[in-house]
């Protein structure tokens, strides 16, 4: 008997309730119960979820993400701007290059080959913002710490791809045998992040506009959904970042629309079950056979990773004079890399083959490994810095 993609759905929703009800014994976030339910229902353990399973429900993932940015978005407002200045911009750029740093020396200085040190290095700036946000509304964590975490996990996004921009212009300019456009492989991560933003910006004032016509709770919600979604795919259409683009779209509308505020709110009464099978289905696509394979290199990209970006958040936040616990402990709150970093993958398969493999099992197990690990380490940054109650 098939049971289809509805029985995979409710897997997808039992195996969250049931994981995060366990993992809340251990006074774990209800996000990483998610991702080990997922580990163990998946290919990997017990195969409840199978592979194709997991590819043919990836479309959960594209709408949860949607949400999750639009939620990101909904923060940039400009009276916070006005009120901190260009501190989250310049810790988010400190922390990105730092991290691309931190693992292009180590690895140059384990003897790999610079341009592909140099990729890998540049795949090591990208952050996920989705677990994270997760561990902030679960807790209800607020404070300075919490919310230049915010600021900094959206704008990471841009920096990630600018760095990416660079290290694959550079390396392919020493590995490539005829000339190649130097100046519009740098260039051109930046255009499509302006072109993302713009467009992002044009739906949010659409939105905004819209809005006007709509009075219910209901028709609000509906108009919500049908934004976000149309965001995506136009992001998809156009192969410009729909984080990015679904972000700028949030934040022009919050800043546009007074009844911003109730419209979010209808989206978190809509949201928690779409996050659930998200991150259910992101820990079902973990692969712990890769674990193997990581090697010296792996261990490299994984410690360095998070010595650069916790040093790098550091040092912006004592650049742009941070509060004290901004500065401290913000860094440990980006440990999380997921979905940027695995399309950044794909791209760099094709600019170092001959390095394909050892890329692409590098940064799937550093992303295994990030995942499980960072909700519980945003959790821990967050107590410490006083955002979340101790013991919860």
């Amino acid at each position: 008997m098939e049971l289809g993609i509805l029985f995979h759905f409710a897997i997808l929703l039992f195996g969250g309730l049931i994981f995060a009800k366990i993992i809340r014994y251990f006074h774990l976030p209800d996000v990483t119960g998610y991702l080990l339910g997922g580990l163990i229902l998946g290919p990997s353990v017990l195969g409840l979820l199978s592979a194709d399973a997991v590819q043919d429900l990836a479309l959960v993932s594209e709408i949860a993400l949607g949400f999750i940015a639009f939620s990101i978005g909904s923060e940039f407002k400009l009276e916070y701007f006005k009120r901190v200045g260009l501190t989250p911009v310049v810790i988010a750029v400190l922390e990105s290059f730092l991290a691309v740093a931190a693992v292009v020396l180590g690895l140059a200085a384990a003897g790999q080959p610079l341009p592909f040190s140099l990729v890998l290095g540049a795949i090591a700036a990208a952050t996920a913002p989705a677990a994270t946000i997760m561990v902030i509304k679960q807790y209800r964590a607020r404070g300075p710490v919490t919310e230049t975490l915010l600021s900094v996990v959206a704008i990471d996004d841009a920096t990630a791809l600018i760095a990416f921009g660079i290290a694959v212009a550079v390396a392919q300019t020493l590995t490539s045998t005829v000339p190649v456009p130097f100046l519009w492989s740098i260039l051109q991560p930046v255009l499509e992040i302006l072109a993302a933003l713009a467009c992002g910006a044009v739906l949010g004032v659409l939105f905004s506009l819209m809005l006007r016509f709509f009075k219910t709770a209901q028709n609000r919600l509906s108009l919500a959904i049908g934004f976000v979604l149309l965001t995506t795919a136009v992001a998809d259409a156009l192969s410009l970042s729909a984080l990015l683009m679904t972000m700028a779209m949030g934040a022009v509308f919050a800043n546009l629309c007074n009844k911003s505020g109730e419209v979010l709110s209808l989206c978190d009464s809509l949201t928690p079950p779409i996050y659930m099978m998200f991150f259910v289905l992101s820990g079902a696509g973990l692969n712990l056979a890769i674990l193997p394979s990581i090697g010296a290199v792996g261990v490299i990209y994984v410690i360095l990773r998070v010595v650069g970006k916790v040093f790098g958040a550091w040092l912006g936040g004592t650049v742009m004079h941070a509060a004290p616990n901004v500065r401290r402990w913000l860094g440990f709150a980006l440990v999380p890399q997921a979905g940027v970093a695995l399309r950044l993958t794909v791209v760099a398969q094709r600019v170092v083959p001959q390095y394909a493999e050892v890329v692409r099992a590098v940064v799937l197990c550093g992303t295994l490994i990030y995942e499980l690990v960072g909700p519980a380490v945003a959790k821990w940054t967050l107590q410490k810095a006083g955002e979340i109650e101790a013991g919860t």
